[in-house]
């Protein structure tokens, strides 16, 4: 009897891990799953567990701290979701990425500091500079929108690829190519929309570029030589796509969105002879441009307007089908513009442009005399990731992902802004509130960033008076940064009113 009693005191003693000294007496009750992932967060955090370190298998971390394999599955499930770790089979469970380095918010105690390096993107109307300098800005949580999980980049996918097109690769490939891409990513792209969406596409008419953002500089120095001088935009619509239109010299009128999509008569009322539109998720509402608008801007077109057609994500959908991408319809009024910025990275800078054939030739001479083409080899090992299928199998389980960021996210407004209304929840990768109109968006936003929460304003993405509100992104967060992030802009609300 006594050396049983010795036995018990020595298992609760000695209950517990070499690994990272953890203890589960340290746990609070019911709620061991949460208290191993924030241990195992903190310590990828500060470096105890760096890039490439193994984790413990699941069964012999639960053996070590007496607790059920569920619980530490569940926790590795977490971090795994999170993009902080993955399986490697043999190679077990690794630490694939850290967090950036956490943000030191102010006291709760004092007041916040109001100098320009934490307002300063929230000074006045933004500026070319405004996105630069939101970048910029120190942050411990990044909810803007435009980023997809960058966690979730097919590495050893695009390692094979560039080691299958090195091996291949002649010489003569590595000199000055077609000023409209290599024939190899025209063609993966050409496959590409065909399958994804609707498009028939013949690879000669499309043109590589260095993102969206090249294509909209390429359309608009076609335009302009046309002797066009205006481009009609939706209201709300993208700040940064409204300034590099403004750049090439356009005029960029609104035009009201409403839940069907662009109003294409206050379109015509403009006498714009060309519009830019995002027709397939607008940006920023969401709204997916109904059937009806869509005939109705379709016979505006065959009268003789042009449009431009950012399909910047969408092929990021959860809860409603697909939509055939306008390109599709109307071959010869429509510029097409897409890119892998929202698929893969941004950091890829690269993107496609498919120009009415009219106006082909002059895409091709403004690319030519921009560049000379996008570098190469990239564009090759792109084209080797797309047709081996790696890259869209790198990018179904995402939607998974995606869906349970999005949820979190949601729960989180519920919980901590609930007089927000949401909007644009059914694709993409953001989602749009709207708040009280006594609210101040912008004011809102800076004081999120003193709590060390990035967002932007909606009325950054407008023209025109209209409702305030927030743009936040969620692909590139984990669900526990979305969870402190709406809290804070809970609490950011609060000291405004």
């Amino acid at each position: 009897m006594h050396r049983s009693n010795d036995d018990e005191t020595h298992r609760a003693i000695t209950r517990g891990s070499d690994f990272l000294q953890l203890d589960p007496a340290d746990a609070p009750p019911g709620g061991l799953a949460d208290w191993l992932a924030r241990r195992l967060r903190d310590a990828i955090a500060d470096g105890r567990l760096p890039v490439g370190a193994r984790l413990p298998p699941t069964r012999t971390l639960a053996a070590d701290l007496r607790v059920s394999r569920g619980v530490v599955t569940d926790a590795y499930q977490r971090l795994t979701d999170e993009g902080h770790i993955a399986g490697r089979g043999r190679a077990g469970t690794v630490v694939v990425a850290a967090p950036l380095t956490p943000f030191t918010a102010p006291p709760a105690t004092r007041p916040h500091p109001a100098g320009p390096s934490l307002a300063a993107p929230f000074h006045g109307a933004p500026g070319a500079d405004a996105f630069d300098a939101l970048r910029a800005a120190p942050a411990r949580i990044d909810l803007t929108p435009g980023v997809p999980d960058l966690s979730a980049f097919p590495r050893a996918a695009w390692q094979r690829a560039e080691r299958t097109v090195l091996r291949d690769l002649p010489a003569a490939a590595l000199g000055y190519g077609d000023p409209r891409g290599a024939p190899a990513l025209r063609t993966a792209v050409a496959d590409w929309l065909a399958r994804n969406r609707g498009i028939r596409a013949d690879p000669a008419a499309i043109v590589i570029t260095a993102g969206t953002a090249q294509a909209l500089g390429l359309i608009a120095r076609v335009l302009t030589a046309a002797g066009t001088r205006t481009v009609a935009v939706e209201d709300p619509g993208s700040l940064g796509v409204r300034q590099h239109l403004r750049h090439g010299a356009l005029d960029t009128p609104p035009v009201p969105v409403d839940a069907d999509g662009i109003r294409v008569d206050h379109l015509r009322a403009t006498a714009a002879p060309a519009v830019l539109l995002t027709p397939a998720h607008q940006f920023p509402t969401g709204a997916v441009l109904s059937g009806h608008r869509r005939r109705d801007l379709m016979a505006w077109a065959a009268a003789g307007g042009l449009i431009i057609e950012d399909d910047y994500d969408a092929e990021h959908r959860y809860d409603r089908p697909p939509v055939p991408a306008l390109r599709s319809l109307l071959t010869d009024r429509v510029f097409y513009a897409g890119s892998v910025s929202k698929l893969l990275a941004p950091a890829l800078r690269t993107g496609w442009l498919l120009p009415p054939p009219a106006f082909l030739d002059a895409v091709i001479a403004e690319k030519r005399f921009a560049d000379l083409g996008n570098a190469a080899l990239p564009q090759l090992v792109l084209a080797e990731l797309m047709a081996s299928g790696a890259m869209e199998r790198a990018l179904r389980p995402l939607r998974t992902r995606h869906r349970r960021r999005r949820d979190t996210m949601i729960d989180a407004i519920r919980a901590h802004l609930p007089g927000a209304a949401v909007h644009g929840a059914a694709a993409g990768l953001h989602l749009t509130l709207t708040l009280h109109p006594s609210t101040d968006d912008t004011a809102l936003a800076a004081a999120a960033l003193r709590e060390g929460v990035k967002a932007q304003p909606l009325s950054w993405h407008a023209q025109r008076p209209g409702p305030p509100g927030l743009v936040l992104g969620y692909a590139a967060a984990t669900a526990t940064d979305i969870t402190d992030g709406i809290a804070a802009l809970g609490r950011a609300l609060k000291t405004l009113t």
